[in-house]
């Protein structure tokens, strides 16, 4: 018997010994964007076994969204790298004993939860081989779009609003929290933004939005009935695919 737990200690000891400290940058970037850093809360990483998923690593991305420049204007060619050393990234540490295959999922931007994305990818990961560097690069489509007016549920009397124009109003930013503005590098005359707006269901009228200061996009209609109103505005980039949404709900009474 005391045979069996020596040899037993001998195997897990060696067992222990194998494994090694295996490092994986992990960065994510918003599609003809930045990277996703400490600025917008960060992108949640998880590193799972695919075989039993269980996690081997977790956690958030943190640094700067990287040099504009060198992302969006510098001509990328093999072997360049457009991660500088404040880019933001997340750096997952994982003790394997065997070349592991892995799925890495992002969830981004992680405090934004209407502009949401799960994105993934799988490879194997070799003990002691690690991927640095730029390291696996995951892309998150989108717009983050916020409705600042009207707000979620609001009440409003019929009187205040009648015989004028009703504003709404939306703040939208890249999913890396980069600015769209008039010219810009996310240039906003390129950006088709409107709202469909319903009442008790049924469409009243397709607004058009523009942008009136950074990031904040105005449209205007007349409304002179009550009922319960819906607005569900979007982004669109014809030449990347870029969309986001969001939607509000509020009511008008007498």
């Amino acid at each position: 018997m005391k045979a069996l737990l020596l040899i037993t200690a001998f195997l897990f000891s060696t067992n222990l010994v194998s494994a090694m400290e295996t490092k994986i940058m992990i960065r994510a970037k918003a599609r003809d964007a930045k990277f996703i850093g400490t600025s917008l809360g960060g992108a949640h990483i998880i590193i799972r076994n695919k075989l039993n998923q269980r996690i081997l690593a977790e956690g958030n991305t943190v640094g700067s969204t990287g040099n504009t420049d060198l992302i969006m204007k510098t001509p990328k060619v093999r072997g360049s790298s457009i991660v500088d050393e404040q880019t933001g990234g997340f750096m997952a540490a994982v003790d394997i004993d065997e070349p592991t295959f892995v799925n890495i999922e992002v969830i981004s931007p992680l405090n934004s939860k209407q502009a949401q994305a799960v994105v993934s990818t799988e490879l194997w990961l070799i003990p002691g081989k690690h991927i640095l560097g730029e390291g696996i690069i995951l892309e998150i489509p989108g717009y983050i779009i916020d409705i600042l007016k009207p707000r979620t549920h609001q009440y409003i009397a019929l009187n205040s609003i009648k015989d004028k124009p009703f504003l709404f109003q939306a703040n939208i930013v890249m999913m890396c929290g980069c600015v769209v503005d008039k010219g810009g590098v996310w240039n906003s005359d390129e950006l088709e933004v409107k709202g469909i707006l319903k009442k008790d269901g049924k469409l009243v009228k397709n607004i058009d939005m523009s942008l009136v200061s950074t990031n904040l996009f105005e449209g205007s209609h007349m409304i002179n009935s009550p009922g319960n109103y819906e607005l569900v505005l979007y982004a669109y980039h014809e030449k990347t695919g870029n969309t986001g949404v969001d939607k509000v709900n509020y009511v008008v009474f007498e």
